[in-house]
């Protein structure tokens, strides 16, 4: 775990390097933000595969019809055994199969969100469906 923890009434706001909302076409201000969903994928079976899996998406689309215009995009990821990686180092490019780094949990999906501040991000991502044990990543979009 890395960053600070926070509790429900922490402030939420606030950082220096948080970009600056957007007005939407109603006048509201808003921020876009990346919930990234991080599980121990080998719960949903080999090659994402199981009853599990099926379980869990359910559980999403329902989710999304919950979150209505809030959600500008999002969408499951397949397994890290599907990952392919193009690495830097010294100006050499390298490709490998697999995940840039191992993990105990790994990036299963994400949400593209619109939200009014950090703080109702924050609400949507406790939201998110998980099978068992998890973490939701938010992050500010930059730009528009």
């Amino acid at each position: 775990f890395h960053g600070d923890e926070r509790n429900d009434g922490g402030d939420d706001g606030g950082e220096a390097d948080t970009p600056a909302p957007a007005k939407s076409t109603d006048g509201r201000t808003e921020m876009k933000y990346a919930l990234l969903i991080y599980e121990d994928e080998s719960l949903y079976g080999p090659g994402k595969n199981g009853p599990a899996l099926q379980e869990i998406v359910s559980k999403h689309m329902a989710f999304n019809g919950e979150l209505g215009a809030t959600r500008l995009g999002g969408a499951g990821l397949a397994g890290t055994s599907s990952a392919t990686t193009v690495r830097t180092a010294n100006g050499n490019q390298t490709v490998q199969d697999g995940p840039c780094a191992p993990a105990t949990e790994q990036l299963g999906g994400f949400y593209l969100i619109e939200a009014p501040d950090l703080k109702a991000a924050i609400a949507i991502a406790k939201r998110v469906p998980v099978l068992q044990d998890g973490a939701i990543e938010i992050r500010p979009l930059l730009g528009p």
